[in-house]
């Protein structure tokens, strides 16, 4: 695989025209003589290091991180979550990376006392077979919300995916491109009564 290269797209280049007059008629009509530099801007890019990239996504990622929290916590005083907001870019591919948001600890289906984390990934990929391996990354989204079941003795500020396998077999609670679908599996796994649920379904 080819090693990418980043530059800035936000800067532009105005290439300055050359003059329809000559200096010395300039100086005739408005007796004035012209300090401006004549010629054509070379329209060059600016590129971007790895690292200038990194940081650019990283702010963003925390932004999104940061929103989605408070959304989740306005819906329900009973369902409330901790704030847990780090980030990680890829390292081959530092425009690409993901964003824990929260952790908690519920019942899930069949399993009980699931400790687990919500996620958000500015790609759509598939959770692959090692700790923090996304496969077959798919540029149709821009988003990816996931939570994954973790295991036991994961630290919450631990800024890797510790997959907890045993549940459901791949550890993967719920995987969307789409926001409203990723907030009502989130508050469903945070509800605690089957009453809230309920109300949270027909969301």
């Amino acid at each position: 695989m080819a090693k990418l290269r980043y530059y800035d797209a936000t800067t532009r280049y105005v290439p300055q025209t050359s003059p329809t007059t000559t200096d010395h008629s300039e100086f005739l009509r408005t007796g004035r003589i012209s300090r401006a530099k004549t010629g054509i801007v070379t329209n060059s890019r600016r590129y971007l290091s790895y690292e200038d990239v990194a940081e650019q996504t990283a702010e963003r990622l925390q932004a999104a991180g940061e929103r989605t929290h408070d959304k989740l916590n306005s819906f329900h005083k009973s369902i409330q979550f901790p704030k847990l907001v780090f980030h990680r870019t890829l390292a081959e591919t530092p425009h690409l990376g993901y964003c824990h948001v929260t952790a908690s600890r519920t019942r899930f289906a069949r399993y009980e006392n699931v400790s687990w984390a919500f996620y958000i990934a500015n790609f759509f990929a598939e959770i692959g077979e090692e700790g923090d391996a996304f496969v077959k990354i798919d540029p149709c989204y821009k988003r990816m919300y996931f939570a994954i079941a973790v295991r036991s003795d994961h630290d919450a500020t631990e800024k890797k995916l510790t997959i907890n396998r045993n549940v459901r077999g791949n550890g993967v609670l719920f995987r969307t491109h789409d926001p409203q679908v990723a907030i009502r599996n989130v508050l469903l796994l945070g509800a605690r009564s089957e009453q809230l649920r309920d109300i949270i379904r027909q969301l």
